[in-house]
C-alpha cells in the first residue's frame, strides 16, 4: 500500500457527566499525537450534539497504529466504551499528505466507517445513523 493514511474517527458522548472525563483523555491522546512520528497532519470537529470529530494524515499504516496502541490513546479507549453511546471510525489511502474536507471525511464515514464496540450504543449506532449537526468548532491539531 502506498500514499498516505487518513484515519477519521467520531465519538458522541452520551451524557454530559462524562464530558470533562472524556475532555482530559482528549488532551493527553491531542499531547501524544503532536509528537507521534509518522504523523502529518489533522484536525478536530465538536458538532453542537456533543459529538467529536478527529481527522489525521499519517506517513503510513505503521505510523498510524503505532500512536493507536500505545500511551495515551490505548489507556482512554477502555473508558471510551462507558462514555459514548455513538463511535466509528473509518481510513483510507491517498496520494496527497493534504488533510480531507470534512465534507468527505463525513461521506466517507456513512459509507465506509464501522461502529466501535460500546457498552451503552445509542440508536443510530451501529448503522452508522448519526444525525446531521452543524459544528460548534473546528480546529487544525
Amino acid at each position: 500500500m502506498s500514499g498516505f493514511v487518513v484515519s477519521v474517527t467520531r465519538f458522541r458522548v452520551r451524557s454530559l457527566r462524562f464530558l470533562p472525563f472524556f475532555l482530559i483523555h482528549a488532551q493527553r491522546c491531542l499531547a501524544r499525537i503532536r509528537r507521534s512520528d509518522g504523523y502529518i497532519a489533522g484536525a478536530l470537529r465538536h458538532d453542537r450534539d456533543r459529538a467529536y470529530w478527529t481527522m489525521s494524515v499519517w506517513r503510513d499504516e505503521a505510523a498510524l497504529l503505532a500512536y493507536v496502541t500505545g500511551g495515551a490513546h490505548r489507556n482512554a479507549m477502555p473508558k471510551m466504551s462507558e462514555w459514548g453511546d455513538e463511535a466509528s471510525t473509518v481510513r483510507w489511502v491517498q496520494d496527497s499528505a493534504d488533510l480531507p474536507s470534512w465534507p468527505e471525511s463525513i461521506e466517507r464515514m456513512r459509507r465506509e466507517g464501522r461502529s466501535v464496540p460500546l457498552r451503552h450504543p445509542g440508536p443510530g449506532h451501529a448503522g452508522l445513523g448519526f444525525a446531521a449537526s452543524e459544528p460548534a468548532q473546528m480546529v487544525r491539531i
